[in-house]
């Protein structure tokens, strides 16, 4: 499925834990996977801040059914800009699961 130029799809399975992995290429360019698991349904935000702490774009904020998740980033904000070169973060929350992952982007 893509949604404002997100693609993301569910991947079958039950998770025993949250879980976010490590982005897929790391340096990446232009895009990257982001791997997540779910042991629950619930709310979740996943979002991709630069080295400063700005909010560059929110990947997902929704209610998600338990199970695998994979969504890319094409390494563009919020307006659809491509972001510089750097360290970014990604922070997903989960219920009371918070975890956060740093990748690099190479142009």
């Amino acid at each position: 499925m893509v949604i404002d130029g997100i693609e993301d799809y569910y991947i079958s399975g039950i998770p025993e834990e949250y879980m976010i992995s490590q982005n897929y290429p790391n340096p990446f360019n232009p895009v990257t996977r982001i791997k997540f698991e779910l042991p629950q349904a619930g709310k979740v935000m996943l979002k991709i801040y630069n080295i400063i702490g700005q909010e560059i774009r929110t990947l997902v904020d929704a209610y998600q059914p338990m199970g695998i998740y994979e969504i890319t980033w094409d390494g563009k904000d919020k307006r659809g800009q491509r972001v510089a070169s750097g360290v970014y973060l990604y922070i997903i929350k989960a219920g009371d699961f918070v975890q956060a992952r740093k990748m690099l982007l190479l142009q």
